[in-house]
């Protein structure tokens, strides 16, 4: 496993970079690859970032102005933020077994590029990202204004547990450049478009409960999203809503992504592991927050999920 100063000599060598990001892209995934992409056109490399079909408005400027020509030809690919080749977009999947450097922070890592640098302490893969650039060279406004994304988008605007003394502190250098921070934040923590509020409504109105009302279950079926028209800007970090109610230490969210296919979001308190929950479904993630898929019906489905959190949860009670 790399440091992330041996990341960085790494990356010296490279030229002609293409950097991949997830499915269903998050602030990490994108502030991390734009912040890379930055950083390596400063040192004069050649450096593009996959396009990303999933994008959503929030994240999208961050991305666009670095996204890849078509028929570009990488001599080496970097991954940023992914935890499998299964999180690899369609268009990203030729590229498995060819990821010459994957940088990540989640725990359930499956160490598939040919040199790692993983470290699942950080609060964000942003902040390994900081560290790998600042070897390179100074920390720039081009480069700290996605890092300050991918940093806060991850840990709730320094809200979540995952949240250290050096999070705030790499916080605190990215500022020091004098990027728009607040602007940053106004978008992706204080801003909801109607059609989310019709969301949050719908989701809030349908909830239910378990485990002593400890367990909060959330759905967004596809039948919600075209009824509101939510776009998948809309849907961002819905996972985030269950989390807030009072007495709730276990949020499940559902996301139907296809016909009986749901995206399951859990996050938790240090009662239950929500990576070894969903590793039981086949997913992975952190402690505190984590997800899989599950194809199956509804009620299946949530069955499945929260007989694997008990299994997990010796007092979890269905």
């Amino acid at each position: 496993m790399l440091t992330a100063r041996e990341a960085a000599r790494l990356l010296r060598s490279f030229d002609h970079v293409l950097i991949l990001t997830h499915v269903r892209p998050d602030g990490d995934t994108v502030g991390s690859a734009a912040a890379l992409c930055a950083g390596l056109r400063a040192l004069g490399k050649t450096a593009y970032l996959l396009p990303n079909p999933e994008l959503t408005d929030t994240t999208a400027p961050y991305f666009r102005p670095y996204a890849a020509p078509e028929g570009f030809q990488p001599e080496k690919v970097v991954s940023v933020d992914i935890a499998s080749e299964s999180l690899f977009p369609e268009n990203a999947k030729p590229y498995a077994g060819r990821v010459d450097l994957a940088v990540d922070h989640h725990p359930s890592f499956e160490g598939f590029g040919r040199e790692n640098c993983v470290r699942p302490s950080a609060a964000a893969t942003g902040e390994i990202i900081y560290d790998i650039l600042a070897a390179l060279g100074p920390i720039t406004a081009e480069t700290a204004l996605p890092l300050y994304v991918a940093i806060s988008t991850d840990c709730g605007c320094f809200a979540y547990g995952n949240t250290t003394a050096r999070t705030h502190a790499v916080a605190a250098a990215l500022l020091q450049t004098g990027i728009d921070f607040q602007a940053v934040n106004k978008t992706f923590f204080r801003t909801k478009t109607r059609r989310r509020l019709q969301l949050e409504a719908a989701m809030l109105s349908q909830i239910q409960y378990y485990d002593r009302e400890r367990a909060a279950v959330l759905a967004v079926p596809l039948s919600l999203m075209a009824q509101v028209q939510a776009t998948e800007t809309d849907a961002e970090d819905l996972s985030a809503l269950g989390g807030q109610i009072e007495g709730v230490d276990c949020a499940v969210t559902m996301r139907e992504l296809r016909p009986d296919v749901w995206k399951f979001s859990l996050r938790t308190g240090p009662r239950i592991n929500a990576t070894r929950a969903c590793a039981l479904l086949g997913g992975g993630g952190h402690a505190a927050a984590a997800g899989c898929t599950v194809e199956a019906p509804f009620e299946e489905a949530k069955r499945r999920m929260l007989e694997a959190i008990a299994q997990v949860a010796p007092d979890f009670t269905l």
